[in-house]
């Protein structure tokens, strides 16, 4: 049997997609079916999110219940819905009177209306659907789920735009496990961690081909681990999965992606906190090849 190098290798973490073929967009749920903390940090300039307010430092709340990544650009974050109410159904959320929880579900989405149907984008069915095939089994990659419809190095020019997907990665570090989801809509060409233009572009980035618009590119990531981690912690360990993206997405970071790194510990393990930021950052850098190399 093979073994699992994919985000749901870490214990308590599942994985599901929805997938329209025709659309070219859909749905990618990750699923939190234990006690967590979560942090999260945005550093391109067009984001589309949910309930990001909450894991910021201070609020009260520090697990969520799911993660969910959409195609179909601010409409897509409807898809979220779905998967409250699955949740809720489940009896699964955050206790706020007798019988009544509130699952907590943040989300972030890419832009992929440009590619396929502009006019079909994920809802709360969809996001059902993605959160009823949550499993433990290897993460399916490449274009689907959430990144059905991502494109990457689409900075010099529509010629040179290729489709970007979904990769996952995931690695050992003493007796803890580090892995990372990565739905790649690039502005930016992609390369290797050790430098290897996977998508035919310069070293250099050069000026654009013609003039980006806001808010058609987006990376973004969830990493995981077992290991025991604070929110604080947590947000040291974001700081090298953008630093990852910075290595792999030439540009990155542009004021036309909407770039994010949500961060999750899961378990009780002990690590160190700088081995556990490198291993998100071979994570993080190994899921960005991992979307756009088919196999």
């Amino acid at each position: 049997m093979d073994v699992n190098s994919t985000i749901t290798s870490v214990p308590g973490v599942g994985v599901g997609h929805y997938t329209d073929f025709e659309a070219l967009t859909g749905v990618t749920v990750i699923d939190l079916n234990g006690p967590n903390v979560t942090a999260a940090e945005v550093r391109g300039a067009a984001p589309g999110t949910r309930e990001l307010g909450l894991l910021g430092p201070g609020m009260t709340v520090q697990s969520v219940h799911a993660i969910v990544l959409s195609g179909g650009s601010a409409f897509g974050l409807a898809a979220a819905d779905g998967v409250v109410r699955r949740l809720e159904s489940a009896g699964r959320g955050f206790p706020v009177g007798p019988g009544v929880v509130v699952p907590i579900v943040p989300s972030a989405i890419i832009f992929d209306l440009a590619v396929g149907s502009h006019t079909i984008r994920p809802g709360p069915a969809e996001g059902a659907a993605a959160f009823d095939a949550v499993s433990s089994d290897p993460v399916v990659e490449g274009p689907v789920g959430a990144g059905t419809g991502a494109t990457v190095a689409k900075w010099r020019g529509q010629d040179t735009t290729r489709h970007g997907g979904i990769g996952s990665f995931a690695l050992k570090v003493g007796d803890a496990t580090v892995g990372a989801l990565v739905v790649n809509n690039a502005l930016g060409d992609v390369f290797s961690l050790e430098g290897e233009s996977l998508t035919g572009g310069p070293h250099t980035s050069g000026p654009p081909a013609s003039a980006p618009r806001p808010g058609e590119a987006t990376t973004l990531v969830v990493v995981a681990t077992d290991a025991k981690a604070t929110r604080a912690e947590l947000g040291r360990i974001i700081v090298r999965c953008h630093d990852a993206l910075g290595a792999t997405l030439r540009p990155s970071h542009t004021r036309f992606d909407g770039d994010i790194v949500f961060a999750v510990s899961t378990g009780e393990v002990d690590a160190n906190l700088d081995a556990l930021g490198e291993a998100a950052f071979q994570a993080v850098g190994r899921s960005v090849e991992r979307a756009v190399i088919r196999r």
